[in-house]
């Protein structure tokens, strides 16, 4: 029975480098989805969850290695819970770390005025930004008051008082 079990809870590599690895993983992969902006986390299309599923699949193999093992995916699974607590705990007790981590909302038209540029850099299609005008009731952009690209991804329209 040992022979069986031996194998499985037997790890490829040193604790210390499944630990190391998924540190490594974690932060590039995290500076790399904060690259690509808010929108890409806002809004979940097929596309993203096939992105999601595939990231999984490429980053495999450098958290892992040649390990197999069920202590070493263990390991791992623990280690990525730890990190991502201790990073929602630092950003939580710190404005400068939640501000990169989160970002900023993004202002994208007042009074009427609609900042295309900004629409452009934030990734906003026109009919994104016409459906969450129509939400908040506004039919024209003169309609306008304030709208802001949330750190999540959602557009909040205000709309101007009659």
């Amino acid at each position: 029975m040992s022979a069986i079990l031996e194998p499985m809870f037997q790890l490829a590599m040193p604790w210390w480098a499944f630990v190391l690895r998924a540190c490594a993983v974690y932060f590039i992969l995290l500076a790399m989805i904060r690259m690509t902006g808010k929108r890409t986390m806002g809004q979940f299309t097929p596309f993203d969850m096939l992105l999601v599923v595939l990231l999984g699949n490429a980053v495999q193999n450098a958290l892992l290695g040649d390990d197999t093992s069920v202590g070493g995916g263990l390991l791992l699974a623990a280690t990525l819970i730890a990190l991502n607590w201790s990073v929602g705990l630092v950003s939580a007790r710190s404005p400068k770390v939640e501000r990169w981590i989160e970002g900023v909302p993004v202002l994208l038209a007042r009074d009427g005025q609609v900042y295309r540029e900004v629409l452009r850099r934030e990734l906003i299609s026109r009919e994104d930004f016409e459906k969450a005008m129509r939400e908040a009731g506004c039919l024209d952009m003169a309609d306008i008051r304030l709208a802001v690209l949330e750190n999540n991804g959602h557009i909040t329209v205000v709309g101007r008082q009659p």
